[in-house]
């Protein structure tokens, strides 16, 4: 028949060793060939998804973006922001009887406060990538692109103050809560960076599932007279967390910080006073102004009504971490997850710590910027300032329905 030359012919060529073992090679290579076509697609999707799921390196991974930026373009915005003025500038004085100018050595040190904190703000990231937020480069159709892993939104919570109260120790122990995912360093948006835009501040945040709550927090929004309008238009429905503490202490903590970046500057004392002989307190003083809580909470009710803010405890947050924390799931809505049992009190630094932080199977606790010693304050001092104080704490406590026991 017609087909057993041909029969014959195959079996002659498959009979042979060599021609055998080429064959074996080229079915091999086209199988080869088709597995790495097949895994370019899959492949080219791997970095964001080692990314996107690895919790607690938002600020590391957003650190790394905008490391593409050149130099000179970083340097240019770091001295648009440090050029800026500083939020409590612009607060009136309509609490004070005597509104005067501030004295040559509190002017030097306020101006030079906003780049001491923005130093500190770095030195508490823990093993995130300490850079100045910038500018990052514009969204790609990848960054963009819905992979199933989330997406980036505006932050539905923000810790607006207050400084030295206890926010960044309140971030990270609300980091461990799985539906809370928030950024790192503080972006600063409402009051330094608006013109930047809403699609700038979006892309800073983290990205987040379904249910997932999207967080930050800047504590100089409280004392920013534009922060509740900006935050207000973006949206009237964001909760809003403040962190107080005693207004005195908080004011020697703040000082004690500046004292720490730089040694030189004049006593707390000779800072406090516009005239220690006549004992009037120099209000014009960032670290006196921003104890007076009643009046910058006057701003935020006009934006903002009383149930959707909620006032930390500063000091239970040291006493009762757990408790503290407890609210404010509450307040967010969310499971009490964190619980006693994320806690330890670390005896050496005074405050408590966590046993397993975020993304970690090691106890943390903040670090070396937090627990400074605070200098011996004279008496009398600390006395006067409790007196001054207590008319805008009493008139807190009626604003807010909660008796913080500062006096």
């Amino acid at each position: 028949m017609e087909y057993r030359p041909v029969c014959q012919s195959l079996h002659a060529l498959w009979s042979s060793p060599v021609k055998k073992k080429l064959i074996l090679l080229s079915i091999m290579f086209l199988v080869w060939v088709y597995m790495l076509y097949s895994c370019v697609g899959y492949c080219s999707t791997m970095p964001s998804l080692v990314v996107d799921g690895y919790r607690g390196r938002e600020a590391g991974s957003a650190a790394a973006a905008l490391g593409k930026r050149t130099e000179s373009d970083r340097t240019d915005l770091v001295s648009r922001l440090l050029s800026k003025p500083q939020p409590w500038e612009d607060i009136e004085g309509d609490y004070y009887e005597d509104p005067s100018i501030r004295t040559a050595a509190s002017r030097d040190l306020l101006n030079n406060e906003s780049e001491s904190d923005m130093g500190e703000e770095w030195d508490e990231m823990r093993g995130e990538q300490q850079q100045q937020p910038q500018r990052p480069p514009e969204p790609s159709a990848m960054s963009s692109f819905s992979n199933g892993s989330g997406s980036k939104k505006l932050p539905q919570a923000i810790i607006i103050g207050v400084k030295k109260g206890g926010t960044r120790a309140l971030l990270e122990f609300l980091r461990v809560h799985p539906d809370i995912r928030a950024v790192g360093a503080e972006p600063h948006f409402f009051d330094r960076n608006y013109d930047n835009g809403l699609e700038w501040y979006r892309e800073l945040m983290p990205k987040t599932l379904e249910g997932q709550i999207t967080m930050e927090k800047t504590p100089s929004y409280f004392v920013t007279r534009e922060a509740p309008a900006r935050i207000s238009a973006m949206s009237r429905d964001t909760k809003l967390i403040v962190v107080v503490r005693d207004p005195v202490t908080r004011a020697i903590s703040d000082y004690t910080q500046t004292l720490s970046k730089k040694p030189d500057i004049p006593s707390f004392e000779s800072l406090t006073f516009k005239n220690r002989t006549t004992g009037l307190i120099d209000t014009s003083w960032s670290a006196i102004q921003i104890g007076i809580y009643a009046k910058h909470l006057d701003n935020w009710l006009q934006y903002f009504p009383m149930g959707q803010i909620l006032f930390v405890s500063g000091e239970r947050l040291i006493s009762d971490p757990a408790g503290e924390l407890g609210r404010v799931q509450d307040f967010l809505g969310l499971k009490r997850i964190i619980t006693d049992k994320h806690f330890y009190f670390n005896q050496t630094k005074g405050f408590p710590c966590l046993k397993k932080a975020e993304g970690s199977s090691k106890p943390h606790c903040l670090g070396k910027t937090k627990g400074r010693t605070h200098p011996n304050i004279d008496p009398e001092v600390v006395q006067r300032l409790r007196d001054f104080y207590r008319p805008f704490n009493l008139k807190f406590y009626q604003m807010t329905g909660h008796n913080f026991g500062w006096d």
